[in-house]
């Protein structure tokens, strides 16, 4: 696993949509880890980039290493989904059709 980077950080709550706040309180770090980390203040130590990296990992971000992007640096994207996916049966996300209000 390689390290995480800073714009990969960035890029990767950007991927699920997350806050500064809301990774750190996935990853059990503090939301001013995440930020003095993005703003390379400092380095956390490699315990807490784990715990980052694995938090948006589960998330649905995939991270690429330095040969699988096309600038040649590393990168994120987020994970193909394996599991099928399920049509929504009428009345199951509340719609309703024909229906006068």
């Amino acid at each position: 696993m390689t390290q995480l980077t800073v714009e990969q950080c960035r890029a990767a709550r950007a991927l699920v949509d997350w806050s500064q706040a809301r990774l750190g309180a996935k990853a059990q770090v503090s939301e001013g880890t995440v930020r003095d980390f993005e703003k390379s203040k400092r380095v956390p130590a490699g315990d807490m980039l784990v715990a980052m990296r694995s938090a948006l990992e589960l998330a649905g971000v995939a991270f690429l290493s330095d040969g699988e992007t096309i600038h040649g640096g590393p990168g994120v994207r987020l994970k193909t989904s394996t599991v099928p996916r399920t049509p929504i049966q009428d009345g199951e996300a509340g719609i309703i059709q024909n229906s006068e209000m």
